[in-house]
């Protein structure tokens, strides 16, 4: 999309944010060790930024997703929703921190099937959900569950998708730079 509207709201830092999104963004650099350029253009909302990394938390910690799933669901819903900024950092959080296979990650980046039959379900089901704004037929559901997973993972989708509306929408938005350690892994939905 070439004519998404700029926000023009500054960056937050620890320095110049007060309140709750002081607290988020000092809570996120306990956590990452930076304040990645996301969270300090969403730190612009306190209640945006909570959400988020609430949700992601909880998410990473709850899902019932393996590291490499869960990565599978992130990066499916940021490729759908076209996210440069978080199919980057994804995808190098998937390499360095969830040791996803690199056949994974490069399928999952240029919207190929994936080698593995249950990630490859997984995807295509969160791509599903993404896409049909979460009404799967009962022929989906069982093809998803015939794959190993739960109906419960589909709740666990639905978070997912929660989330990363939120980081996606703010990224198309504030049209937001890559961080430095996210500059290897660049994406863009037209060379993929």
């Amino acid at each position: 999309m070439e004519n998404v509207a700029t926000l023009s709201l500054p960056a937050q830092s620890l320095e110049t944010s007060e309140g709750r999104a002081k607290e988020a963004l000092n809570t996120a650099f306990k956590q990452t060790g930076m304040i990645p350029n996301m969270y300090a253009k969403m730190a612009n909302s306190a209640g945006l930024l909570e959400t988020y990394l609430f949700g992601y938390n909880l998410f990473r910690k709850e899902s019932g997703f393996t590291p490499a799933e869960q990565e599978v669901v992130l990066l499916t819903i940021s490729r759908v929703n076209e996210c440069t900024y978080c199919m980057a950092a994804h995808s190098m959080i998937a390499e360095v921190v969830s040791k996803t296979p690199a056949q994974i990650i490069a399928a999952l980046r240029a919207g190929q099937p994936l080698e593995d039959q249950k990630l490859g379900t997984l995807s295509r089901f969160t791509q599903l959900m993404v896409e049909s704004r979460g009404r799967p037929t009962d022929e989906d559901l069982q093809a998803f569950i015939a794959a190993g997973y739960a109906e419960r993972h589909v709740l666990e989708i639905i978070l997912a998708i929660a989330v990363k509306t939120i980081s996606n929408y703010g990224n198309h938005l504030f049209h937001t730079e890559l961080d430095q350690r996210f500059e290897k892994y660049a994406w863009n939905s037209v060379s993929e």
